[in-house]
C-alpha cells in the first residue's frame, strides 16, 4: 500500500495538512500522515508477559523491535476478531529527541484526507473530560465526523513507555 508523505501546498488563504483515516469500532480516527511509516496487513505478534491487555506484543519490523497497541482495547471498546481488513499502522515518532517506532491495530484504514488546522475543533472546546490524552480534537469533513490522535500523546500517555529498551 502506497501512502503519500508530503505536506500538502497552500490552497487559498491555509495550508492543508494531510491525515490517515481509519476506523476503529465504525468511528472514523486520524493521525498525521508524516508519522506514517507504513500500513501492515494485520500478522501475528509476539506476546510478552505482564504488559497491559491493550498491548498485543511486539513485531520485528527489518529488525526493529515494534511495540503492537490494539487501538479498541486502549480505549476500552468492546474487542473484535482480526479479520482481512485489519491493519497495523506503524508510525514513526519523535519524542524526547528519539525516535519510536509503534504500531497501532485498527479495524481498516480508509483514506488520506485534507483537512485545515483551522477546521480541528479542540476537544477543550466542547467541556468535555476525556479518558483519552491522545484525543487532539474533531474534524468534519465531506459530513463525516473525524476524530483526531495526537499518536505521541498516545505513546507518552500509556504505559507502552514500560516497554522502552523494547522498540
Amino acid at each position: 500500500m502506497s501512502i503519500p508523505v508530503e505536506k500538502m501546498e497552500n490552497i487559498g488563504d491555509e495550508a492543508f495538512d494531510q491525515y490517515l483515516t481509519f476506523s476503529l469500532a465504525g468511528e472514523e480516527y486520524g493521525v498525521d500522515i508524516l508519522g506514517v511509516q507504513e500500513v501492515k496487513v494485520w500478522t501475528s505478534v509476539t506476546v510478552l508477559p505482564n504488559t497491559p491487555a491493550y498491548i498485543k506484543g511486539v513485531l520485528d519490523l527489518r529488525g526493529a523491535i515494534v511495540p503492537i497497541i490494539d487501538l479498541r482495547a486502549r480505549f476500552g471498546i468492546d474487542g473484535v476478531d482480526y479479520d482481512d481488513t485489519t491493519v497495523i499502522v506503524v508510525l514513526k515518532l519523535k519524542i524526547d529527541n528519539r525516535d519510536r517506532i509503534i504500531g497501532l491495530v485498527v479495524d481498516s484504514v480508509s483514506d488520506v484526507l485534507d483537512i485545515r488546522k483551522s477546521d480541528i475543533k479542540s476537544i477543550d472546546d466542547f467541556d468535555l473530560r476525556t479518558r483519552s490524552e491522545a484525543v487532539t480534537g474533531v474534524a468534519t469533513v465531506n459530513s463525516k465526523l473525524v476524530i483526531m490522535l495526537d499518536a505521541a500523546r498516545l505513546y507518552t500517555s500509556s504505559k507502552v513507555e514500560a516497554l522502552d529498551g523494547v522498540g
